[in-house]
């Protein structure tokens, strides 16, 4: 699959069935070759047409399936309202 193709693909959380917005960047592993995480840009609560510099990042062992049109996550839902968004996401290996 091409990295274009990841792009152009929604990211849904299937916590609470938000959709979280589509992928600017991955992040790498560059020994292994392997995607370590996502990265989508956090959604403003105030003035969401202007762009924030702010972004998620997903871990890729959160990414339950990539559908044809789709990427479902399972991420913790209240983690999108309390925390401030930042480079990178505390990690729940609960989930």
């Amino acid at each position: 699959m091409k990295i274009s193709e990841l792009q152009a693909k929604d990211v849904v959380n299937i916590a609470d069935g938000r959709k979280l917005g589509q992928i600017v960047d991955l992040e790498l592993d560059l020994r292994s070759g392997m995607i370590r995480s996502i990265v989508i840009p956090a959604e403003s609560k105030l003035f969401s047409w202007f762009s924030s510099s702010q972004e998620w990042v997903i871990p890729w062992k959160q990414i339950v399936k990539i559908g044809s049109d789709v990427i479902l996550v399972r991420m913790d839902s209240q983690i999108f309202d309390a925390v401030p968004p930042t480079r990178s996401v505390p990690k729940h290996d609960s989930l």
